[in-house]
C-alpha cells in the first residue's frame, strides 16, 4: 500500500534504478471468541517471506519461535516485561474492544 501511494504521488521507489527484488515482512493477529467474550484468545504471528518466524499466543502468555530465525526475537520479547504486558493486554484492548464494535454487524446477524 505504501509503494502504491508513493507511485501515485510521483515518488520513484528505487530512485529510477532497477530493484533487485522484494521481501515480505508482516504481522498478523487473530482473535478467537468462545461463547461471546467469556473466553477470548489472541494469536499474533510474525511472518517474513511467507515463513512464520514466531508467534504470541495469549493462552501460553509467551512468544514462541517457529523457525530458527525467530529464536533470538522470541527470547528478546520474552525477556522484556513491558512487551509481554502489552501483548497480554491485547485480549482486552484489541479483541474484546473490537468484538463490542463489530458484534452487531456479524454475530447478531447470523440468523437473518
Amino acid at each position: 500500500a505504501v509503494l502504491v501511494a508513493l507511485v501515485v504521488l510521483g515518488a520513484h521507489p528505487a530512485h529510477g534504478e532497477e530493484t533487485t527484488g522484494y521481501f515480505q515482512d508482516y504481522f498478523k493477529s487473530h482473535c478467537y471468541f468462545i461463547n461471546g467474550t467469556e473466553r477470548v484468545r489472541v494469536v499474533s504471528r510474525y511472518i517474513y517471506n511467507r515463513q512464520q518466524l514466531l508467534h504470541y499466543d495469549s493462552d501460553v502468555g509467551l512468544y514462541v519461535a517457529d523457525a530458527p530465525l525467530g529464536e533470538d526475537q522470541a527470547n528478546y520479547f520474552n525477556s522484556q516485561p513491558g512487551i509481554l504486558e502489552k501483548s497480554r493486554a491485547e485480549v482486552d484492548r484489541f479483541c474484546r474492544h473490537n468484538y463490542a464494535v463489530f458484534a452487531s454487524l456479524t454475530v447478531e446477524r447470523r440468523g437473518e
